[in-house]
């Protein structure tokens, strides 16, 4: 068995100590926040993480996670619903305009998990705290690593920025996406590591809310968000009567992230559109001001170029080695669902150092680089379309341009298609939950059929309810008026 140390005590971290120490390894983990674990759920809500500022936005536990943790580890699946967390099953909420819904052998996979950040993570943290073979060191960063030299080198340890060293037999940074382990790496003599960095284009802002005594959350059968071009937004369902609202703003829009800052215009926003409404209308009492993220980026690192590995004996996972737009809520899940592909790995190789990088990379690359390369893809469609919307222009303008196509397709077609047919509505719960692959939509003939159907037929359905007004400055003038 390995001696592991693990940077980091986030999801991805956690998830990896967790599936390492049961499978033997003596694990320990390296957390810079100096904070001891709150008593509850409640008290975790305002615990000091600052290494994960995005802690206090809302979260959404995918489907392939919660499968994750039924598969490998029902006991933190069962803390966590004794915690408070929410089980969303498929078929449990349908929209009432839908037809053709027939239960399937596999409809139990798509079960997500309506819970905060912080409570899964106290969960989480709890639940490896009594693995026994896992040790913490709260309050301790990372100043380096220690290696032998070499093509590549070897990581044995890391150098503490307080002084000191820590030495292990594979090193494992789950640091998050402002990690500095590519400087780490090359002042310990390997290549660069190569790194695709794109703007994701939005801002993020959030607000939590509790029930009030006797209220219940309101009817979820319809959508639960939307994006209008200008602004895109969600309502999440939390743990222990708790949900959050959240917004993403185009980042050229000063005005419009600058007034969404302010809690009172936030909830009157909310009120003005349709999926959020009901949220706001007095059945929740805000539990959390406003919490803004900006510097979001979709960023991949490659350590195994052309199988290659440019370090031994030190693995990076998570937001460290490959992160996404928050706004698709992939974030907690794939970070779980790679600290346990590198627990796969160690367990098919253990002790070839060799052997765990290139199964490591591998892996990554088959299971969430294409969710990384399908953000990249949506982000650049989503910035072009905010910034015509800003600029007074019709980013549907040109009939000529694909683009304008695929938007109607999507518009007139995937959209209805979600509250009018149960067999696209599955396929796209099982992609949006990371249960097939991001093109598995565009790839159904089946699903391509049936979505082209209900697009053809745009011109003989009555006109639906918008989901909020269509022009950003019918929403500012709106709010001016509530204010």
């Amino acid at each position: 068995m390995a001696e592991v140390l693990i940077i980091g005590g986030g999801v991805s971290g956690l998830g990896a100590a967790l599936g390492l120490s049961r499978d033997g390894h003596s694990v320990t983990v390296l957390d810079r926040d100096a904070t001891e674990v709150p008593p509850d759920p409640d008290s975790a809500f305002d615990w000091d993480r600052r290494g994960a500022p995005q802690v206090r936005h809302s979260h959404a536990f995918l489907a392939r996670l919660r499968l994750l943790l039924a598969e490998h580890h029902p006991d933190v699946l069962d803390a966590l619903l004794a915690a408070g967390a929410t089980e969303m099953r498929f078929g449990a909420a349908l929209p009432p305009t839908l037809h053709g819904y027939v239960p399937q052998p596999d409809d139990h996979e798509l079960t997500m998990l309506g819970c905060r950040r912080t409570t899964f993570e106290w969960v989480l943290r709890r639940t490896v705290e009594d693995e026994g073979r896992v040790r913490f060191r709260p309050g301790v960063a990372v100043d380096g690593l220690i290696a032998d030299p070499g093509s590549p080198p070897v990581v044995r340890g890391v150098r503490l920025a307080g002084g000191g060293t820590v030495h292990a037999d594979v090193v494992v940074v789950a640091g998050g996406r402002r990690s500095a382990l590519p400087e780490w790496l090359a002042e310990v003599g390997c290549d660069p590591v190569a790194e695709e960095v794109d703007d994701t284009g939005i801002v993020y802002l959030s607000r939590f809310y509790r029930l009030r005594d006797g209220a219940d959350l309101p009817d979820r059968t319809g959508p639960a968000g939307a994006d209008l071009g200008y602004l895109k937004y969600g309502a999440f369902v939390g743990d222990r009567r708790t949900f959050s609202l959240t917004f993403a703003v185009p980042t050229d829009d000063d005005h419009l992230r600058r007034v969404l800052d302010e809690p009172e215009v936030f909830d009157a926003v909310c009120g003005l559109l349709a999926p959020t409404a009901a949220y706001v209308d007095g059945r929740g009492v805000p539990i959390s001001p406003v919490h803004k993220m900006a510097g979001l980026v979709n960023r991949w690192r490659e350590f195994v170029p052309a199988g290659n590995p440019v370090v031994l004996g030190l693995h990076a996972i998570g937001d460290t080695r490959l992160c996404t737009n928050p706004l698709y809520g992939r974030g907690c899940s794939t970070g779980f669902w790679h600290g346990h592909l590198l627990r796969e790995v160690v367990r098919a190789h253990p002790g070839d150092l060799r052997d765990q990088a290139v199964a490591l990379a591998a892996a990554t690359e088959e299971h969430l680089v294409p969710w990384y390369r399908s953000s990249v893809v949506q982000d650049a469609e989503a910035r072009r379309v905010a910034a015509a919307l800003l600029a007074g222009q019709d980013p549907d303008g040109d009939t000529t341009d694909p683009r304008t196509f695929i938007r109607g397709v999507l518009r007139d077609g995937l959209l209805p298609a979600l509250r009018l047919d149960a067999v696209v509505l599955r396929a796209f719960l099982r992609q949006l939950n990371l249960l097939t692959k991001p093109d598995a939509l565009t790839t159904d003939p089946e699903v391509q059929s049936r979505v082209l159907a209900i697009w053809q037929s745009r011109d003989q359905r009555p006109a639906e309810a918008p989901l909020g007004p269509r022009r950003r400055e019918d929403l500012l003038e709106a709010v001016g008026r509530a204010a």
